[in-house]
């Protein structure tokens, strides 16, 4: 049976270590998989008088095919920034502005590009593995504080790390699984 203490203590791991889930989702969504998808340009911040605006909060964004992109701004003078801002992000995306709408043409993946891309995003799955990493041993050493200052039994306390380390393993394995799910979605071809 785990103390009142130590349960806040697991509870708040699990729950950061489901944060760390969530945003390597959130950066996995960004990386293209060949197809036009609005959430490539989810992360795009326009200028837009003086302010760095979400282009989702200034403009509607839509696939109508999976290889276009077609922005469609609330405001009309806000064409030009926008455009600006898709050049400038360097995401390899070409757009065309016809005075009402800005068109992007998404070219298929080369190889080489595609392997790019998986890199990234291992990458990004291990920043997330390693964040998980970090909350065990946050957790562990709150654990071993908590024991000792709470005059708590040394079982409890390992009964507790037993417990962060099957949520670590439960947590690294769901990265692994996202990371296996967005290779194959690269990689297809």
């Amino acid at each position: 049976m785990i103390n009142e203490e130590l349960n806040l203590i697991l509870e708040d791991a699990e729950e950061h270590m489901l944060k760390s889930i969530e945003h390597l989702m959130g950066e996995l969504k960004s990386i293209r998989a060949g197809r036009a998808s609005p959430s490539m340009l989810e992360n795009l911040r326009v200028d837009y008088y003086g302010s760095q605006t979400p282009l989702n909060q200034m403009a509607n964004v839509n696939a109508p095919q999976s290889d276009l992109l077609v922005i469609q701004p609330w405001d009309k003078t806000a064409l030009g920034e926008i455009e600006k801002a898709i050049q400038a992000a360097n995401l390899g995306l070409n757009p065309s502005n016809d005075g009402d709408l800005i068109r992007i043409s998404i070219p298929p993946l080369s190889e080489e590009r595609r392997r790019d891309l998986v890199k990234s995003a291992r990458t990004r799955g291990e920043d997330a593995k390693i964040a998980i990493r970090n909350v065990r041993r946050h957790s562990k050493d709150l654990v071993k504080s908590a024991v000792k200052e709470h005059s708590l039994p040394e079982d409890m306390g390992h009964e507790c790390d037993d417990t962060i380390q099957k949520l670590t393993d439960t947590y690294i394995g769901k990265v692994d699984a996202l990371l296996d799910h967005k290779d194959k979605e690269i990689m297809e071809v």
